[in-house]
C-alpha cells in the first residue's frame, strides 16, 4: 500500500475528485496542497468539503508547487501535459491519476467499464444487478462518485466496485487493474484533448494495461476497435454482440443468450429490455457479461434488465405535453452518441444541439437528421459549426441560451413529435458539466408547459 504519512502531496483540480482524493490523502496523514486554475471565491464550495486543513494555491498552478511535491495527484479534468506538470515529470516526481491513488486502497474486485458512448447506462445497469442480487457494490469513477471516495469507505474490503472509466482518468493510470474490463465501443470523441482516434484509443486501451491470465476483458464483437483489443488481453475474452456468436452474450432468433462451452442459456427476450434504443440493447448485454462472470444468478440479471429504465440525462423521457415528448439526452456529449439518440426515434424530431465543439465530425449525422428532424435548433460555440454541416439537411434556427431553445422547439413541435435535447459537444462553454444542462433542459420545459398550461 502506498506510504503517505507525513508526505508533501500537491492535488492538481479541485473538481469533486480532487475533494475527494484530498479527503483520501488526510485519512493517511498526508500533507495535502491544492492547485487549480479557478480563483478561492469560486471554489467556496468544493474546498468546504474537505475535511481537514490544506494548504491552498489558487487562481494559477505554480510550477514550485509541483517541483516541491513528493507526490503530485492529477484529477481527470486536468490535461496531463500542462507545463508544471511536464517540469515535474522531467524532475522525477511521482505522478497518480485519482483512479490509480484509489486502487491502492481498495481491496475488492474491479470492474472497469469504458468506451466512447454507454459508460455510464452499462456501469449503472451492472451496479443495479449487483444490488438485486444482494451482493455489495459501489458504483463509482466518471458517473460522478470518485473513486477516491469509496476507498474511504469503511466496508471497502466486502465490496465489488464498478468503475465508469474515461479516457481522461485511463491515460496515466500505472498499476491500476480491472478484474473485468469492458470496452463498448470505440468512436471519435475528445480529439481535442487527445489530437487523433489512435491516441484516444490507446488511451482507452490502458484498460487492459495491468490484466492477468486471472482477468476478462469484455469486448463488443460487433465494433471494429473494440474487438481489435481482443490481441492485447492477457486474460479471458467474453465477447457480446445484437448478432448470434459461438460464444459470448448475444441476441439469438430475439432472446438474449449467455453461450458458453457449448451451451446455451436464455436469459430473457430482447424485447423485454426496459430502455429505447438499439445502442440500450447492446448496453444491456455487455452488462449481462460482466454480471455472469461476476457469478451473480441469472434471475437478477433478468430482472434488472426488464426494469431498468435507464439513468438520469441519458434519453431520458422528462415530460408528455398536447402530444409531444420532451427527452434529455445531455450525456449525449459526442456526435456518435447524438447519433445513436436520434436513431431511438422513428418520429419527428425536433432536436436541440450545441455547445463546445470536442473535434466531432458532424457531416456524419446528415442522412439521419434529413431523415428524421423537423427543426434543429442550436444553442454554444459550436452552432456556426453544425449550421454549416447541417444546414442543407434541415430548417435550422439558434437560441441564446437553453431556455430561449426549449420555447422554440416547443412552438415548432406537432402533436407526435419529440423534442430532444442531443447536444454532440461538450457542455461547458455554458454549464459546469451535462448534469447541470440536463437539470436546465428539464427545468426549462417544465417552464414552458407551466406557461402553455396557463394560456399566456
Amino acid at each position: 500500500m502506498l506510504q503517505l504519512r507525513h508526505k508533501q502531496v500537491l492535488v492538481v483540480g479541485l473538481a469533486r475528485s480532487g475533494v475527494a482524493a484530498a479527503n483520501l490523502l488526510l485519512s493517511q496523514g498526508a500533507r495535502v496542497r491544492v492547485t487549480d486554475l479557478k480563483p478561492a471565491d469560486q471554489l467556496k464550495d468544493e474546498l468546504s468539503q474537505v475535511w481537514g486543513e490544506v494548504e491552498t494555491a489558487l487562481g494559477r498552478h505554480q510550477v514550485g508547487d509541483f517541483l516541491g511535491a513528493d507526490l503530485i495527484v492529477v484529477s481527470p479534468g486536468v490535461p496531463p501535459d500542462i507545463e508544471p506538470l511536464r517540469k515535474a515529470r522531467a524532475a522525477g516526481i511521482r505522478m497518480l491519476a485519482e483512479v490509480e491513488l484509489a486502487f491502492q486502497f481498495l481491496p475488492g474486485p474491479i470492474i472497469g467499464v469504458t468506451g466512447s458512448n454507454g459508460k455510464t447506462t452499462t456501469t449503472s445497469l451492472i451496479g443495479r444487478m449487483f444490488e438485486e442480487a444482494h451482493v455489495a457494490v459501489a458504483v463509482a469513477g466518471n458517473i460522478g462518485i470518485p473513486l477516491t471516495r469509496i476507498a474511504l469507505e469503511p466496508s471497502v474490503r466486502e465490496v465489488t466496485s464498478v468503475v465508469e472509466l474515461s479516457s481522461f482518468q485511463l491515460e496515466m493510470i500505472q498499476h491500476f487493474r480491472a478484474h473485468i474490463a469492458l470496452i463498448l465501443n470505440l468512436t471519435p470523441d475528445h480529439l481535442d484533448r487527445h489530437g487523433s482516434l489512435k491516441s484516444y484509443a490507446l488511451a482507452k486501451q490502458r484498460i487492459l494495461l495491468n490484466q492477468t491470465q486471472q482477468d476478462w476483458a469484455v469486448l463488443n464483437a460487433d465494433d471494429e476497435l473494440s474487438l481489435g483489443m481482443r490481441a492485447e488481453a492477457a486474460g479471458s475474452v467474453c465477447l457480446f454482440s445484437r448478432r448470434p456468436l459461438q460464444e459470448g452474450v448475444c441476441v439469438e432468433e430475439g432472446q438474449i443468450v449467455i453461450r458458453q462451452k457449448g451451451s446455451t442459456t436464455s436469459v430473457t427476450p430482447a424485447s423485454e429490455v426496459a430502455m429505447r434504443g438499439g445502442h440500450n440493447l447492446e448496453n444491456v448485454l455487455a452488462a449481462t457479461c460482466a454480471a455472469h462472470l461476476s457469478g451473480l444468478s441469472l434471475g437478477a440479471i433478468r430482472r434488472t434488465i426488464r426494469n431498468f429504465k435507464g439513468v438520469e440525462h441519458r434519453l431520458e423521457r422528462v415530460a408528455v405535453h398536447d402530444g409531444v415528448s420532451y427527452y434529455n439526452d445531455s450525456k449525449a456529449t459526442n456526435v456518435e452518441s447524438a447519433k445513436r439518440a436520434l436513431q431511438a426515434f422513428s418520429r419527428p424530431v425536433v432536436l436541440i444541439m450545441g455547445g463546445r465543439d470536442k473535434s466531432g465530425d458532424f457531416e456524419q449525422l446528415a442522412d439521419l437528421v434529413k431523415e428524421r428532424v423537423r427543426r434543429l435548433i442550436l444553442i454554444g460555440e459550436a452552432a456556426a459549426k453544425i449550421a454549416g454541416a447541417l444546414g442543407s439537411s434541415v430548417p435550422i434556427s439558434e437560441a441564446e441560451n437553453l431556455e430561449q431553445a426549449v420555447v422554440q422547439a416547443g412552438r415548432s413541435a406537432s402533436r407526435g413529435d419529440t423534442v430532444l435535447l442531443a447536444p454532440g459537444c461538450a457542455s461547458f462553454d455554458m454549464f459546469d458539466d451535462y448534469e447541470q444542462r440536463g437539470r436546465e433542459f428539464k427545468e426549462s420545459v417544465a417552464r414552458f408547459i407551466d406557461h402553455q398550461e396557463s394560456g399566456h
